[in-house]
């Protein structure tokens, strides 16, 4: 959503500057992840492919980047199945499984997902440009992050 202060107000922005009169700002919603979580999360997550420096046993990219959801990330979440596993219905349903979707994660889970996914980069050795660039991005923007 785009605002646009109309007035001067008292505003709590952590370490932001208050917003201006006559600009335009987007909002989020505080419970839900941000842009900059989901730039930083998936920036990451390429330069750790890039770098060759995992030890995960996957064909391509996309079984990578489930395999880190699901060791690193949310993991996964309960859903109701009406089909049995074998493919026959299951009228009165049943608890299964699935991966959780990044665009599901709370604000919350993101960040410490992201948390956990340099944590290992570092461990693992992960020494490209990108990814001191992606630090230090974090860095200086660690509100927008942290929320």
């Amino acid at each position: 959503m785009k605002i646009l202060i109309t007035a001067p107000c008292q505003f709590t922005c952590g370490s932001f500057d208050e917003p201006k009169v006559g600009c335009y700002y987007n909002i989020e919603p505080a419970t839900e992840g941000t842009d900059a979580q989901n730039r930083t999360w998936h920036g990451l997550l390429q330069e750790y492919w890039r770098s060759g420096c995992h030890s995960y046993n996957v064909r391509n990219y996309e079984d990578f980047r489930e395999l880190i959801k699901l060791y690193l990330g949310a993991g996964t979440e309960m859903f109701r199945s009406f089909v049995n596993a074998d493919g026959s219905p299951c009228p009165e349903g049943r608890e299964d499984y699935r991966l959780k979707s990044w665009a599901h994660y709370t604000k919350r889970e993101r960040r410490e997902s992201i948390d956990r996914l340099i944590a290992e980069m570092i461990q693992a050795g992960v020494q490209t440009k990108k990814f001191y660039e992606i630090l230090d991005q974090l860095e200086k923007n660690s509100m927008k992050i942290a929320g």
